[in-house]
């Protein structure tokens, strides 16, 4: 498998995990280190989809600054409340939820006419839940459902006589890291004992059926209500305060109930006073009264229109804490461009548009679990790509370096920017131009192979200089030679110009040079140099793994003869009347020294003659 395959394979295979892990904790419950960004994104659905108009189901009548005022004190005496309830309670209400804790006894006559009043009317009472922390949070990870709702150190019940006279349930609600109400408990524990939310059992009164505990539901009578883990159902909000029916309690101590707001409905009792402390965070209002939170879950449970947020729900946020970031490293790996981007941004929007239209549907889809499982791993994926990119630059550089020095420079950067530049031949004009050492064979027998080595370091560098400085390209070294082409890797009219300038270059360089080395080296040796002009066949030759630029031809094949031509007739340089021509006779390289010509030579391995100028230096 190629590197890049499995390194990706491994790039998924942990973004999986760590999806899948985030997974498994959301199942279990909420995750600590993400509710408050799920809680923040949850606000910003709620705002998104606007305020909404409840069923009218509920009435609140709520104990305000006028009816502080009226009653002359708040809390309100006892005795008040009572009367508050007899006026509730004559206009034929569903049931009466009282949303005040009598936990302390208070006067006897105000206490007595209380209870007398809840005997009369169908009323439920407050109880409270002491817990270890200000939230509750579930986090027994027991298989038995009832063990996982929230477990109270204690519970604040009602004095024994209001008990005796009405129902009651925990009030409290499950805020998240904002302090907004999320959930209500169905369910409470302390101890042994399971005691059922204020919410449910004024449902139950008010329909007068029973509630039953399933797996991962409350039913009240053939009504299901779907909660999430530890029976908790999510809330919803409708609106600001006021956005369920509200009247001041001071109406029903001044016998001002409109009867329509209250025959068959459900009626909460709870404070909106001043300074009262019972007020909630919410999307739509940063201080939304308590009793407006008990009246929106006690709405939820008989209309339905609650959040649906269970443990299938849950399960659904699974699969999209694997696959989305599966899918979005997958893009990176696929397509690291603009395009993959693009589609990256695709694929997110795609997400976002389906847990939107979820949560207007009132389907509560997480939408900070995806993120957290997509997130991290796609910015560690492309921080190692960038890595790995950055590595491959630099060794593309290295070797892109290495192949100038081993390749002609201009020929690599054809090679480079053009993967396939003379992967199928080409006929063209060119100047071939071929350099030897006489007498090398001879020498390297007496000098040993480290002078060697030496003396062609020397010879190849001399040539490479003044081939860069003239435009050539060298295709090979060949021993103690080296050929050389102008025309390459694209011909320019120039080329014969540029190749007679090489070839007097490449002659007074070998003359300083020879003359720089030891006699009994400079005695032995000499140069000699051939030069030709006309079309070359330039093509790759060689396997797929190894390949050489070069060019064929019988112009190639000429310019090497060239070379014995000097060496029989003890000149520097071998020219043929085609280079010439192209070049220009009274061309100025060789004004530097004497042209011979023309003369008609043969040439070993080539039937007739060839015109040809002979080149000496001065």
């Amino acid at each position: 498998m190629r590197r890049p395959s499995l390194q990706t394979l491994i790039a998924l295979i942990l973004t999986a995990a760590w999806g899948l892990s985030l997974g498994v904790a959301h199942l279990r419950g909420d995750i600590p280190f993400i509710d408050g960004a799920e809680a923040t994104l949850t606000n910003l659905r709620n705002t998104l989809g606007g305020n909404r108009q409840p069923p009218d189901l509920v009435t609140i009548v709520a104990i305000d600054d006028e009816t502080s005022r009226v009653a002359g004190r708040y809390p309100l005496p006892r005795a008040t409340l009572a009367k508050i309830i007899d006026a509730i309670g004559v206009l034929g209400p569903k049931a009466v939820a009282l949303d005040v804790l009598l936990i302390d006894p208070g006067d006897e006559a105000g206490d007595a006419a209380l209870e007398q009043s809840l005997r009369r009317t169908k009323v439920v009472l407050a109880a409270a839940g002491i817990f270890p922390e200000s939230r509750q949070r579930v986090a027994d990870d027991s298989k038995e459902p009832l063990a996982r709702v929230p477990s109270a150190l204690q519970f604040l019940e009602p004095q024994p006589r209001f008990a005796n006279a009405a129902s009651y349930g925990v009030v409290n609600v499950q805020t998240d890291k904002t302090g907004t109400p999320r959930f209500v408990p169905m369910l409470f524990r302390s101890g042994e004992r399971i005691a059922p939310s204020f919410s449910l059992r004024v449902v139950s009164a008010a329909t007068g059926e029973q509630t039953t505990v399933i797996s991962d539901r409350i039913k009240i009578g053939d009504h299901s209500v779907l909660t999430d883990t530890g029976y908790l159902m999510p809330l919803s909000f409708y609106g600001p305060r006021g956005t369920i029916r509200t009247i001041s309690a001071s109406e029903a101590l001044n016998g001002q109930l409109p009867e329509t707001a209250i025959r068959d409905h459900i009626v909460v009792i709870g404070a909106t006073v001043t300074g009262g402390g019972d007020v909630f965070p919410t999307p739509f209002d940063p201080v939304l009264p308590g009793v407006e939170v008990i009246s929106t879950s006690i709405t939820h449970l008989i209309a339905g229109d609650g959040l649906v947020r269970d443990r299938n729900v849950r399960f659904i946020d699974l699969y999209f804490a694997v696959g989305l970031p599966l899918v979005v490293v997958g893009l990176l790996s696929w397509r690291r461009s603009t395009i993959g981007l693009i589609m990256v941004l695709g694929v997110i929007l795609i997400w976002l548009a389906v847990n939107v239209s979820a949560f207007k549907q009132g389907i509560w889809l997480s939408a900070a679990l995806p993120i957290a499982a997509t997130v991290p791993p796609a910015l560690l994926f492309g921080a190692a790509q960038l890595w790995l990119d950055r590595r491959r630059a630099t060794r593309f550089a290295e070797q892109s370096e290495l192949l100038q020095r081993i390749q002609a420079p201009g020929l690599a950067e054809y090679l480079a920017r053009d993967p396939d530049f003379l992967a199928v031949p080409v006929h063209q004009e060119a100047a071939a131009v071929f350099i030897d050492i006489n007498g090398f064979t001879g020498l390297s027998e007496a000098i040993g192979p480290a002078a060697v080595r030496e003396l062609l370091n020397g010879f190849y560098n001399l040539v490479d200089e003044e081939v860069t400085a003239c435009g050539g390209a060298i295709t090979s070294f060949m021993g103690d030679g080296a050929m050389i082409l102008f025309g390459l890797p694209q011909p320019t009219p120039d080329d014969p110009v540029h190749a007679a300038h090489c070839c007097v270059r490449l002659a007074d360089r070998m003359r300083g040079w020879l003359a720089s080395l030891p006699q009994g080296v400079a005695s032995r040796i000499g140069f000699k140099i051939g030069a030709h002009f006309g079309t070359i066949v330039a093509s790759r030759l060689g396997a797929g793994d190894r390949q050489q630029i070069t060019a064929t031809g019988d112009t190639v094949n000429v310019a090497s003869r060239l070379m014995e031509v000097a060496a029989g007739n003890r000149a520097d340089i071998a020219i043929s009347d085609d280079l010439l021509l192209a070049a220009g006779r009274a061309s100025a390289p060789f004004k530097e020294g004497r042209l011979e010509g023309p003369i008609e030579t043969a040439v070993r391995g080539r039937t007739g003659s060839l015109t040809i100028w002979l080149w000496r230096s001065r």
